[in-house]
């Protein structure tokens, strides 16, 4: 009876180690799973800054168009002062003339003549520098919008990059194969080079 009782002891504590040893061995084999996650988490953070990013390069394009416009519009009322301007002085100067044209000049009446029209010539040239100060303003914001606008769209590849990556190692995850957490990583690789040359070799 005994003897029974120990061997049916010894064959459950051999049964118990070869579920052990097998528990471990699948342990050991799918361990690689627990970096999968860990390279989705640090893939995700990666994205979430690029995505905030981009966003932000949308923001800087649609704020720096803005302000074109708006330099545009300070231009043109420029320009249409200076229309304004240049037409007095045109009167006042076919009045100088009228009067340098007649036989005997008023020199009173002459001088001030002169000085309207001298007094329109420094403000020409005053409103010309002011609508020069704003075109050269908004050239500067329609620049700046076009390289945000680039940036935007460069880091779209990143953020679509990542996202690939992402959709990857899930997939690795749930059908248990290690080459597509490899494609995997090589994704997020590509996505997280795109972002640090769209961020750190991009001017703006």
């Amino acid at each position: 009876m005994q003897t029974t009782d120990l061997d049916d002891l010894k064959q459950l504590v051999a049964e118990w180690r070869a579920e052990h040893a097998a528990q471990k061995q699948k342990e050991q084999r799918e361990q690689w799973t627990r970096y999968v996650s860990l390279t989705m988490v640090v893939i995700a953070v990666l994205a979430a800054i690029a995505t905030l990013k981009g966003g932000a390069f949308s923001t800087r394009t649609l704020k720096e168009m803005n302000e074109a416009t708006f330099y545009q519009a300070k231009a043109s009322d420029q320009w249409s002062f200076y229309q304004a301007k240049s037409i007095k002085q045109n009167l006042y100067e076919i009045e100088l003339d009228h009067l340098n044209a007649a036989p005997a000049p008023d020199a009173t009446a002459l001088a001030k003549m002169q000085a309207k029209v001298a007094k329109y010539d420094k403000d020409k040239a005053e409103i010309t520098a002011q609508a020069a100060k704003y075109e050269a303003a908004r050239d500067v914001s329609r620049t700046t919008a076009t390289s945000a606008a680039e940036h935007s769209r460069h880091m779209g590849l990143s953020i679509t990059l990542f996202q690939v990556a992402i959709a990857m190692g899930a997939v690795a995850l749930i059908v248990k194969k290690k080459y597509l957490w490899l494609v995997s990583t090589i994704f997020g690789a590509l996505a997280t080079a795109q972002m640090v040359y769209v961020l750190g070799f991009m001017p703006l």
